[in-house]
């Protein structure tokens, strides 16, 4: 069987800004996120670590590197899934994120499920 049908995850993310934490005469935008993550493969998968890039809309980039999620390493059965909130702050608007999950089944093969490019935006900034 083919590495693709063990090991597809879906990854689906909603974007909300926060004004009540964001301070934009002080170039602070701070935006949560919710992701869901949904083991589509045939296995066990296990989330081990993640790698975030988050750039603003002036181009400057932060590489996030860490082990799980949330403080969490959830596994995840065939056709189950986990959800959880995080946020991340720009200097900018408008901004973007995306990044990949490190995985591993429970046969021990390493695989990782990208994160697609998702935008942060201050409500109505954008048209």
């Amino acid at each position: 069987m083919s590495e693709v049908s063990e090991h597809p995850i879906d990854v689906s993310v909603s974007a909300h800004y926060v004004d009540g934490q964001s301070e934009p005469s002080r170039n602070r935008y701070v935006f949560s996120y919710t992701i869901t993550i949904t083991n589509l493969g045939i296995r066990p998968a296990q989330l081990m670590s993640r790698h975030w890039i988050i750039t603003d809309a002036d181009g400057n980039q932060q590489e996030v590197h860490g082990d799980g999620v949330v403080g969490e390493q959830p596994k995840m059965d065939p056709d189950e899934g986990f959800r959880y909130t995080s946020g991340a702050i720009l200097k900018t608007p408008v901004g973007s994120m995306q990044g990949t999950y490190y995985m591993v089944d429970d046969e021990g093969n390493a695989f990782e499920a990208p994160i697609a490019a998702f935008t942060l935006a201050v409500p109505g900034y954008l048209h």
